[in-house]
This record gives structure tokens, sequence and C-alpha cells, in this order.
């Protein structure tokens, strides 16, 4: 997958590598931002299954 999108980007190996900074940037904010919260509910993370 990383190799496809290296040879996807168009420009020389430095705007490439800016390229692909960017877009991880992107995909981890959208990840934090939407997905994760969006998914929170659903998680069991916050389950107490031992009483006092």
């Amino acid at each position: 997958m990383y190799a496809w999108l290296w040879r996807v980007l168009p420009g020389p190996t430095w705007l490439r590598a800016v390229l692909l900074l960017l877009l991880a940037t992107a995909v981890v904010a959208v990840c934090f931002l939407w997905v994760f919260p969006a998914i929170a509910p659903f998680m069991p993370f916050n389950d107490i299954t031992v009483d006092e």
C-alpha cells in the first residue's frame, strides 16, 4: 500500500514525503475527531464488572 501511494503521488521525492506526512496526519486527525468518539460507546472499557 505504501509503495502504491508513493508511486501515485506527484512531484519530486521531497514533495511526496511532505504529502505523505500530511496525508498520515489527516488520517490520524479523522480517527481521533470522528471515528474513535463514534465507536467509544460500544467499547467495553468503561464496563465495571466488580461490585463493591
